[in-house]
């Protein structure tokens, strides 16, 4: 299910950050064909400043977490988010959420409250357990486990941060069954090779270049590590 089919952005007359990194300049229009997207490229690369500005565009706050849950009295927005659109389909998803690993402890802590105040009954749709009682790890795939309950805009700001290599293939699991079944999009900035292995999914590799849907095997990032586990020692000496 496509409840996003693209984003469009508009480009001020000034070039200051973010309007001057490279995958941004000139970019007028990024489709997503899939229910699955990936955004992968090096650090400053523009993949989480494209993921904020969505986020924002779709209605999240900026620490994360559902539409209804913001920690600023402000208005959220970046600098980007001004100009960007979201280009709709018209079928809208019930649910949704903004999950970062950088700021997951903000929304964790919030939930815990809210949920010491109402009895605990505010943590079933997280698994039933206070989040903070559990590992980072536990308490991000739980979130995922439970809370995405389908029919929903997902947007993931680098969760590899949080989770094992067993728990990314987790994520991979849950991700492609509420694609594929239960009709939710999932839009992912991340450095993992294991969690872009998530099938039928698009790539979409943001460099100097610019920004363009690459293959998994020909994804940079797949190569890097190819190449680096199969001869360390090289990669070691080059240092």
């Amino acid at each position: 299910m496509l409840f996003v089919r693209a984003l469009s952005l508009e480009t001020p007359p000034h070039r200051d950050h973010p309007f001057d990194i490279p995958a941004l300049v000139g970019m007028k229009q990024l489709r997503f064909p899939t229910p699955v997207t990936f955004l992968v490229g090096e650090n400053g690369s523009g993949k989480s400043t494209l993921i904020e500005a969505m986020a924002v565009a779709a209605g999240f706050g900026l620490d994360g977490g559902s539409k209804n849950l913001h920690f600023r009295e402000e208005i959220p927005h970046t600098e980007l988010s001004p100009y960007l659109r979201l280009i709709r389909n018209p079928g809208r998803e019930s649910d949704g959420f903004f999950l970062r690993a950088e700021s997951f402890y903000n929304v964790a802590s919030q939930l815990d409250e809210m949920a010491q105040a109402e009895g605990r009954t505010g943590l079933r749709a997280y698994g039933g357990k206070f989040l903070h009682g559990q590992s980072h790890g536990e308490s991000f795939l739980a979130t995922v486990k439970n809370r995405f309950v389908g029919h929903g805009l997902y947007l993931l700001d680098e969760p590899e941060s949080a989770l094992s290599p067993q728990h990314q293939l987790a994520l991979v699991y849950l991700m492609h069954q509420l694609a594929s079944t239960e009709n939710s999009q999932f839009v992912v900035a991340t450095h993992s090779p294991i969690v872009i292995a998530c099938p039928e999914a698009t790539i979409y590799e943001l460099s100097e270049r610019g920004i363009h849907a690459c293959a998994y095997e020909d994804s940079h990032l797949v190569r890097f590590y190819r190449g680096f586990l199969q001869n360390r020692q090289a990669y070691l000496r080059d240092l």
